[in-house]
């Protein structure tokens, strides 16, 4: 459950303004604008707030609440501005686009791909093989999680995937993703923007049917909120 204690605004106003940037992608001040429409004053520096500090506490509840998911899986990098700099993006879906986990990270290397598999297998258990490009920071990540479950003792080996057909399914779905930071008018830190963007693949996972399926969409982000 998430402490909203010394809030000074009540719970429902806070997850509404929270739900409302992440799910619509607009800008802070064009929120506060709505906000003061329903009769809420609320500064966008106060939203900003909002969003950094609850979004990905929230996100992460829904990671590991999320409904099971197939064992053949999709890997991919889409990129992201913060400050004027490129960060990596790293996502993943099952055969069946249901998303399986997401990592904002400041390099595209080895050291990233292998957390980014971690945290996956963490949460979603062993894979029966990942799709992956050609990048060769993502082959290293896979070949160093097989030698470390080998190290475990896992008799059981991720095969790796090279058809590019087969990461149509992760690359249509960063689409989600770009269509809802491009109203936002950028990130300004590291942070914030990996806040946003767990919130962006919170809803992206709500639409999918993976959280609560019968729920408005809503319901399901206060449910999860506690």
């Amino acid at each position: 459950m998430i402490s909203f204690k010394g809030a000074q605004y009540p719970k429902d106003v806070i997850l509404f303004a929270v739900f409302f940037y992440i799910r619509y992608g607009v800008s802070y001040r064009d929120l506060e604008e709505i906000m003061a429409e329903r009769g809420v004053s609320v500064d966008h520096t106060t939203l900003n707030r909002w969003v950094t500090r609850y979004t990905g506490v929230i996100a992460e509840t829904a990671r590991r609440r999320k409904g099971p998911c197939d064992r053949s899986w999709r890997m991919d990098e889409t990129y992201i501005k913060v400050k004027g700099t490129w960060v990596y993006l790293y996502r993943a879906a099952d055969k069946h686009g249901k998303t399986l986990d997401f990592m904002l990270s400041q390099r595209r290397n080895k050291s990233a791909a292998t957390k980014f598999f971690a945290q996956m297998l963490e949460v979603d258990g062993l894979p029966r093989n990942i799709a992956i490009d050609k990048s060769g920071a993502n082959t290293a990540g896979i070949k160093a999680i097989n030698k470390m479950l080998k190290g475990f003792g896992c008799p059981i080996q991720i095969e790796m995937v090279r058809r590019n057909y087969l990461n149509n399914i992760i690359e249509q779905d960063h689409r989600f993703i770009k269509r809802r930071i491009r109203p936002m008018l950028g990130f300004k830190s590291f942070a914030s923007a990996a806040s946003v963007l767990a919130g962006i693949e919170l809803v992206n996972m709500i639409r999918k049917g993976q959280i609560t399926p019968g729920l408005r969409p809503f319901q399901q982000f206060v449910e999860l909120a506690g």
